[in-house]
């Protein structure tokens, strides 16, 4: 029972948080300096993340951080068909199924090698138009990959990248 309650909690702390996270525009150059920021917050604390941001179908911002390897950008590639397909954060779609007790992969019939419901994958919304782009990062445990986007985002709606 404690572990249904602690899901549904958090499914409603994500969901806020995607309702909270929209913009007012999301040009080439908002994509590039959200990136540089992840990866500002990334080498200040001495985190091996892949950082990717894509606007529309573009990837306009990659950037793979010492201690990261070829299987974090799989999982970037993952995660990002996630959110493309379902149009909500990887992290979300993941808990969703797990508050229904359900595996994410089984419940779509997906291939975990082709789609991966784990936390770190964002959709990008702009207010009046919807979902523009994906800013994902790979390489801490999914409830931290999600949370640094989550950090990064706001800093950026805030005016401070």
């Amino acid at each position: 029972m404690g572990e249904t309650n602690d899901v549904t909690a958090l499914v409603a702390e994500v969901e806020e948080q995607e309702r909270e996270l929209v913009l007012t525009r999301f040009t080439h150059d908002d994509a590039w300096q959200l990136g540089c920021l992840l990866v500002e917050l990334a080498v200040e604390r001495r985190l091996a993340v892949t950082v990717d941001v894509r606007k529309g179908p573009q990837q306009v911002f990659h950037a793979a951080l010492e201690g990261t390897t070829p299987d974090n950008d799989s999982w970037v590639q993952r995660k990002v068909r996630v959110v493309e397909r379902f149009g909500a954060s990887s992290f979300l779609t993941g808990l969703r199924a797990r508050a229904k007790g359900q595996d994410f992969n089984a419940q779509h019939q997906l291939p975990l090698q082709e789609f991966a419901a784990h936390g770190g994958a964002f959709p990008v919304r702009v207010a009046g138009v919807g979902i523009v782009g994906v800013v994902t990062v790979s390489g801490l445990p999914q409830a931290e990959d999600h949370a640094l986007v989550v950090e990064a985002l706001r800093i950026h709606a805030a005016g401070g990248a």
